[in-house]
């Protein structure tokens, strides 16, 4: 059985539990992995991006990527108008190749001593790893948070004709 426990506030919803039931997670009746079946892969790809490739593993023949030259960047956002302009400013600047605009999801954290829970957008862009500092300068720029959520992660591996055209993609021509 699946539930789920919408938590009023002053007459408007501020929040859900969802309990997870086999591979499907239900908020409101509704199954997010039939709408969004994206979210099925993030957690594989968060760790796929994060592991070491393992030593026994060899380098596909004819492969000149260098692991951790391409990076993932995980920003959040407060809403939808804010992710898509700076989506489009980074990829314009060629700072990144391609961003991901991750709509609705619930970030919960403590700010100056109160817990806060508030619903954001979360982008997700491919650089180069040489690219991600002047990338972050950028976004706290123009960013409207105080203290920006900017996360950057190596790519160990991955389809190599995309991990290419990132590069080529992000570099000044």
């Amino acid at each position: 059985m699946v539930r789920v426990r919408a938590f009023l506030s002053r007459g408007r919803h501020t929040g859900c539990m969802l309990v997870r039931r086999g591979p499907q997670v239900w908020l409101g009746g509704v199954s997010l992995l039939s709408t969004y079946p994206y979210l099925r892969l993030l957690p594989r790809a968060i760790s796929m991006a994060t592991r070491p490739p393992e030593a026994s593993v060899p380098a596909p023949t004819g492969s000149d990527y260098v692991a951790g030259s391409v990076s993932v960047v995980f920003v959040t956002c407060p809403n939808d108008k804010i992710a898509k302009t700076i989506a489009r400013a980074v990829v314009e600047k060629r700072l990144a190749a391609c961003v991901n605009l991750i709509p609705q999801i619930t970030s919960i954290y403590e700010w100056k001593g109160k817990i806060e829970e508030d619903s954001e957008v979360m982008m997700m862009m491919k650089t180069q790893t040489a690219l991600a500092p002047p990338l972050t300068e950028f976004i706290r720029s123009v960013h409207p948070y105080e203290v920006v959520e900017v996360i950057t992660l190596p790519v160990q591996q991955g389809n190599l004709p995309y991990l290419h055209w990132v590069k080529d993609s992000t570099t000044h021509q």
